[in-house]
C-alpha cells in the first residue's frame, strides 16, 4: 500500500496537522523527539492530541500516536475509532502503524517520511502485510518540509 501524497494547496487547510506540529514543538522543548499526533472524529473535531513522552515517562511506548489513540479511545469510550483520522508529524513506526490498525482508524495522515524507522511506506510496511486485518487510508507528505525541519534541527543540536 502506497501513501497518497497531499495535493498542492491542500496542506495549508489541514488544521489538525498544525496542532500536531505544535505538539511536536512542545515535545522538543521538553527534550523529547519532536513528534506530535492528533486524532479527529468523523466530524473533524479534535478528540485527542499528544506529543512524545518517552523520556518523561521512561516508557519506550509513549509515542505521540499511542498516547493520542489511547486518549481518543477513552474520550469515546471505545477501543475502536471507526471514522476517525490519526494525524502525525512523522510516518508512524511499525508499533504505531499497527496500533492505528487495531484502533480501526479510517485514515492516517502524516508529515515527514521516515526511511529509517517508518512502518507504513518503509520498513515493515504494516498495512501491506497479509496479516493486517485493517488497513486505513494513508496520506503522506502533509506539511512534510516543516515536520522534517523540526526533526533535523532537533537531532543536529544533539550531535
Amino acid at each position: 500500500m502506497r501513501a497518497r501524497r497531499a495535493g498542492p494547496g491542500q496542506e495549508a487547510s489541514m488544521v489538525p496537522m498544525e496542532i500536531a506540529l505544535a505538539e511536536a514543538r512542545a515535545a522538543a522543548e521538553r527534550g523529547e523527539v519532536p513528534v506530535g499526533a492528533v486524532v479527529t472524529g468523523p466530524d473533524g473535531a479534535v478528540l485527542a492530541q499528544a506529543g512524545n513522552q518517552v523520556e518523561a515517562t521512561h516508557d519506550a511506548g509513549a509515542h505521540a500516536e499511542m498516547l493520542a489513540l489511547r486518549r481518543a479511545g477513552a474520550a469515546l469510550g471505545s477501543p475502536r475509532l471507526p471514522g476517525c483520522t490519526l494525524w502525525v508529524t512523522l510516518e508512524p513506526c511499525p508499533m504505531c502503524a499497527q496500533a492505528a490498525s487495531f484502533f480501526r482508524v479510517k485514515r492516517v495522515v502524516f508529515g515527514a517520511y521516515d526511511p529509517k524507522g517508518g512502518g507504513v511506506e518503509h520498513g515493515a510496511r504494516v498495512y501491506a502485510a497479509p496479516s493486517c486485518h485493517h488497513a486505513p487510508e494513508v496520506v503522506g507528505g502533509v506539511r512534510e518540509t516543516e515536520a522534517a525541519a523540526l526533526l533535523r534541527g532537533f537531532f543536529s543540536a544533539r550531535r
